[in-house]
């Protein structure tokens, strides 16, 4: 009997460690990830096409799907004083815009490579903290089949600094920069609170209306189709793009779970109209404007983190099962890079 006392309390003895150090792997992880090398780890090829009007100039290597052109090859803009009306050529490419982090471990910056010590908040504690098994839900719910992740947004202005195009109307001419973490929005880890910036997200909280996201997955599955921005609601091979969360079913790959939230992030910022658009429509091609529904069609991305990929790109929403073989790594740790391709329509004064 006493040895089978001593048995049961070796064995629970046993039990109480191993989850006392799954939870501590699970509360801190392991940050990786290194500083974006902008020569060798950017997909440059996928800057192309490059349009004069709607006649490409340069083709793309890839194969990779364009958005519509402009018609005309040079218009008129009214500007501010003192210039009031200029006459330019109207171009589009591809710019490399913004890089995004998607991980469990707050404050950890992948395309930085560092993690920044600023301690826990409510998101770690509510959700990272539990290794992504359990994330709480609106309500105070417990959802054991979801997983959650940090976003981190970056503003890269890699032409600006390049002086690749001498034009300020046709680039992004800003500083490197942090735009948006995560961390400090209490939206991010709230269904609840986030259905004050996204309340049409109940209409297509259902199954009837997801199942036309099967077109769009279809569609781009081979990686040369743009997705369907009047499927707005819809992300693809990766699911819905509601709530404008970090939360995401655990069904997915971790991989496709970190597209889906890069995607997302961008819709959020697109509503929070922290991110302009572009149009090849005349007299509107001279101008930025808001967008609160995210333009799928305009942005692609490629892996900069942990494993970058600087060969290729993907249009939003493509399938994620070939792209992330050898990326979800268990010594890594659920760490991703981004880097978003924005479709750029401007006139080149």
């Amino acid at each position: 009997m006493q040895l089978i006392k001593t048995t049961i309390i070796k064995i629970g003895l046993g039990c109480c460690l191993a989850l006392l150090v799954q939870q501590s792997y699970s509360a801190t992880g392991t940050c990786t990830g290194r500083f974006v090398n902008p020569i060798t780890d950017i997909s440059w090829a996928s800057i192309f096409p490059m349009t004069i009007g709607k006649v490409p100039v340069i083709a793309s290597a890839l194969g990779l799907p364009d958005t519509p052109n402009p018609t005309s090859p040079v218009v008129g803009c009214n500007l501010p004083p003192p210039l009031f009306y200029r006459i330019g050529i109207t171009i589009g490419y591809w710019e490399p815009y913004a890089l995004t982090d998607v991980t469990r471990i707050p404050y950890c910056m992948v395309n930085m490579g560092f993690e920044m010590p600023l301690g826990l908040n409510m998101q770690q504690i509510g959700g990272a903290a539990t290794g992504g098994t359990e994330v709480a839900s609106a309500g105070g719910r417990q959802d054991t089949n979801a997983q959650f992740f940090h976003v981190h947004w970056y503003k890269y202005p890699i032409i600006y600094w390049l002086q690749l195009i001498q034009s300020a109307a046709c680039m992004a001419t800003d500083n490197y920069d942090i735009l948006y973490m995560s961390e400090l929005d209490p939206l991010w880890d709230d269904d609840l609170l986030a259905f004050y910036l996204n309340p049409e997200a109940i209409l297509f909280g259902n199954p009837v209306i997801q199942l036309a996201c099967i077109a769009e997955s279809v569609l781009t599955s081979a990686n040369v189709a743009l997705p369907l921005d009047v499927l707005f609601w819809c992300a693809g091979s990766q699911g819905s793009m509601y709530p404008l969360t970090g939360t995401v079913s655990s069904a997915f790959s971790d991989a496709s779970n970190a597209v889906l939230l890069t995607e997302r992030m961008n819709y959020k910022l697109h509503r929070e109209g922290l991110v302009l658009e572009t149009v090849p429509e005349w007299p509107a091609i001279c101008y930025q404007y808001y967008a609160p529904i995210l333009p799928k069609s305009r942005y692609r991305y490629q892996y900069t983190n942990v494993v970058p990929e600087p060969y290729i790109s993907h249009p939003y929403t493509t399938t994620t099962m070939i792209s992330e073989a050898g990326k979800n790594n268990i010594v890594t740790g659920d760490n991703f890079g981004f880097l978003n391709f924005k479709k750029r329509n401007c006139v080149f004064l």
